[in-house]
């Protein structure tokens, strides 16, 4: 239980420190909460170094400037000591946790049990109309390497399977078009076979009522309510299925990789993904390097 964690007394501890200082303090640690929360631990005595290492490769697979880590691992650091001197805690989680050196980070590559745990719907509860959405939007965001905004604003004739691509609207308002898996365009029929069920008849009948109504009726996903999905619903269906915290930004890492892994151009990959400089693509490059070293020193009698 979150009492468990005493966040408002350590805070309250902070006697020396400026307003904003401690404000920042606070969100940091419960933002780390919440994460570690999302694991089914509920108190700070079973927290792990291990998971604290986890937290700050989350957070900059998400993403995050190296100043913002390095804050908010600041703040979990003297979260903990605080634990310490009050007894609280017999060691520190954080002791030998760094934030990462220099200012390029190398992308986090889901592994082959990650991606199948997220591409498949292991729960029988879940309704097969969100089974099946849920499912196309992953096969999507992998398949296509795309954005999360770019995957909520496809409509229905974004997708052409007639040739398997899509059209989707990028950073600065760049178009493109871009080819579609032959899973992803097999897993949207079958996704559209349930739509009808989320948009509702009262949707389905206002077109004609506003700009909103009519921009729901023509996107691909909805959800429960018949509205188009937002960034959070597919951050949200991504927690629901996968084997760790992992951010949806992971499957577009994994996308560009394993293109580089197999041969792919440096210029197509970064046509494919809407990067307007390759500099940004290149560190897939490095990525693909490391995984290359993995695989000879793990597989190779000399290495």
């Amino acid at each position: 239980m979150a009492t468990a964690w005493k966040i408002d007394e350590f805070i309250g501890s902070m006697t020396a420190a400026s307003i904003n200082t401690t404000s920042a303090y606070a969100s940091d640690i419960k933002q780390f909460e919440e994460w570690i929360s999302r694991l089914k631990i509920d108190d700070p005595r079973s927290v792990t170094r291990d998971l604290v290492r986890q937290y700050i490769s989350f957070l900059t697979t998400n993403q995050k400037a190296k100043r913002s880590v390095t804050r908010k691992l600041a703040a979990i650091r003297r979260y903990f000591a605080w634990h310490i001197r009050n007894g609280t805690l017999k060691t520190d989680p954080t002791t030998g946790v760094r934030t990462p050196s220099g200012t390029g980070r190398l992308p986090k590559v889901l592994t082959k049990e990650q991606l199948n745990a997220l591409l498949t719907c292991s729960n029988p509860d879940v309704p097969e109309w969100k089974s099946s959405r849920d499912t196309a939007l992953i096969e999507l965001l992998y398949g296509s390497g795309l954005r999360v905004s770019e995957v909520c604003s496809i409509d229905i004739d974004s997708i052409n399977d007639r040739n398997n691509t899509v059209i989707v609207m990028g950073k600065g308002a760049k178009q493109r078009q871009i080819p579609v898996s032959e899973p992803s365009v097999l897993a949207v029929k079958q996704w559209l076979k349930f739509r009808h069920e989320v948009v509702g008849q009262e949707t389905s009948a206002s077109a004609e009522i506003g700009a909103k109504n009519s921009d729901e009726i023509n996107a691909l996903f909805l959800n429960a309510r018949g509205h188009r999905l937002a960034p959070r619903d597919v951050r949200r269906i991504i927690d629901e299925r996968a084997l760790t915290p992992t951010h949806p930004h992971a499957l577009r890492h994994t996308y560009a990789t394993h293109l580089l892994d197999n041969g792919a151009d440096l210029r197509a990959v970064q046509e494919l993904l809407g990067h307007s400089d390759v500099a940004t693509t290149q560190r897939y490059t490095q990525v693909s390097k490391e995984r290359l070293k993995s695989a000879y020193g793990a597989s190779h009698p000399r290495a």
